[in-house]
C-alpha cells in the first residue's frame, strides 16, 4: 500500500495470501517460513523497574539522612543507587519528588497503621489511648532521622515546607480519628472539646515530642512510650 493509500500493484494477491502464480499459500507452510514473534514479558520490566526506584529511594534516604537534603544533588543519588541521572528524573522525578514519595511510603508503615486500626476495635477508652500511643510509636521509631531530613528541607525549599505539611495534616488527621473514639465512647473529660483534644494529642505524640525524648534527651522508646501515655490519659479520660 503506497502513503496516499492506493495500491502497489500486486498488493491485493499478497494480502490475500496467495503466491505469485495466484495459488493459495498453505498457512502452516506460511507460519513455517516465518519466525515466530518472541512473546514480550511485561512483568520482567515492570519487576525491573519497581528495582530500580527502591534502589534510588533507599540511595536517596542514605544521602539525606548522612549529609542533609540541601547537600545532596540527584547526580550524588543516581551514583549512590548505581544508576544514571536521567534514570533517576524518570523513576522518581527530582529531589522535591523523591522526598515527597519517602513521606508517603513512611506513612504506609503496616504496623503503626494496625496499631491506629485497633483504636476504632476497642471500646474501652484507655486501651485506645495505649493503641494511639503505641501506633504514632512505631511510627516515629522507624521514620525518626528521615522526619528529621524532612523539617531540615522544609527550611531550605518551599516544596519540601508543602510536603511537610501534608504529611503533619495526615498525621494530625489519625490523631483526629483517636479524639473521635474516644466522643463515641463518652470518655473526654467535660468541658474538652474535640479540637483541643486533637491539639493535645498533637503534643504529646507529635513528631517532635518522641524526637525530643528519645533522640535529644536519650530516654528509651519503652519509657517514653510508658509515660506519653500517662500523660495523654490524664489529659484526655474523665
Amino acid at each position: 500500500m503506497q502513503p496516499n493509500g492506493a495500491p502497489y500493484e500486486g498488493d491485493g494477491a499478497e494480502e490475500d495470501g496467495a503466491g505469485a502464480d495466484g495459488v493459495q499459500e498453505d498457512s502452516e507452510d506460511c507460519s513455517a517460513r516465518s519466525p515466530r514473534r518472541r512473546a514480550y514479558h511485561a512483568p520482567r520490566r515492570t519487576q525491573a523497574a519497581a528495582q530500580t526506584r527502591s534502589a534510588i529511594l533507599d540511595a536517596a534516604t542514605r544521602l539525606f539522612i548522612d549529609h542533609g537534603y540541601a547537600k545532596v544533588t540527584v547526580a550524588d543519588i543516581a551514583r549512590e543507587a548505581g544508576t544514571a541521572v536521567p534514570t533517576v528524573y524518570a523513576s522518581t522525578g527530582g529531589k522535591t519528588a523523591i522526598l515527597t514519595l519517602l513521606m508517603e511510603n513512611g506513612a504506609r508503615n503496616p504496623a503503626a497503621v494496625a496499631a491506629l486500626a485497633a483504636v476504632g476495635e476497642t471500646g474501652l477508652p484507655r486501651e485506645a489511648l495505649a493503641a494511639a500511643v503505641h501506633g504514632t510509636r512505631l511510627d516515629n521509631e522507624r521514620h525518626h532521622r528521615l522526619v528529621r531530613v524532612m523539617v531540615d528541607a522544609a527550611h531550605a525549599d518551599e516544596h519540601a515546607a508543602a510536603a511537610l505539611s501534608r504529611a503533619d495534616r495526615g498525621y494530625r488527621e489519625a490523631l483526629d480519628a483517636v479524639t473521635g473514639r474516644l466522643r463515641a465512647l463518652d470518655a473526654l473529660r467535660p468541658g474538652l472539646t474535640p479540637a483541643r483534644a486533637t491539639d493535645i494529642l498533637w503534643f504529646h505524640l507529635g513528631h517532635q515530642s518522641w524526637y525530643g525524648l528519645v533522640i535529644e534527651r536519650g530516654w528509651s522508646w519503652d519509657t517514653t512510650e510508658e509515660w506519653l501515655t500517662q500523660q495523654v490519659t490524664t489529659a484526655l479520660l474523665a
